[in-house]
């Protein structure tokens, strides 16, 4: 597989997940990924990835055997109607409920719903309310 364009300069580089059982974790992943408008980039034996995120099966060669154990990763979505539907359609494709859609205290306009992947990892979609980006992403080409 060769990458010929990537987007970073969002605070984390890559997060990797190893997984037990990687054709759950892809019909969840892909349907969440989806309705946040994230495409899966790719895959390939025993991985898939979308963005800076990297799942695999624990016979990957980084994974040297181990699962991961329970993570917490926050999706950014673009509204409040997205964080709705992320948490709506992670239910219907294998994730359990976590924490509903709705208002948290982190600060004002905080807008999160919770759900347990396939492997029990914490996965959010928050809103941070309305703001400003001097860019969508930095656009890396090779």
């Amino acid at each position: 597989m060769e990458i010929h364009e990537l987007h970073r300069g969002r605070l984390i580089d890559h997060i990797q997940l190893i997984v037990r059982d990687l054709a759950a974790s892809e019909k969840f992943y892909s349907a969440v990924l989806d309705v946040l408008d994230i495409p899966i980039g790719g895959s390939g034996d025993g991985y898939f990835w979308a963005d800076e995120l990297v799942v695999s099966t624990a016979n990957s060669e980084a994974a040297a055997g181990e699962l991961t154990g329970r993570n917490h990763l926050a999706f950014q979505a673009q509204d409040r109607a997205m964080v709705d539907a992320f948490h709506k359609i992670a239910l219907k494709n294998g994730g359990k409920d976590n924490g509903a859609p709705g208002l948290r205290e982190y600060h004002p306009d905080y807008y999160a719903a919770f759900v347990l992947d396939p492997d029990g990892n914490n996965i959010e979609a928050v809103y941070h309310g309305p703001a400003n980006r001097s860019a969508p992403s930095v656009k890396v080409t090779f």
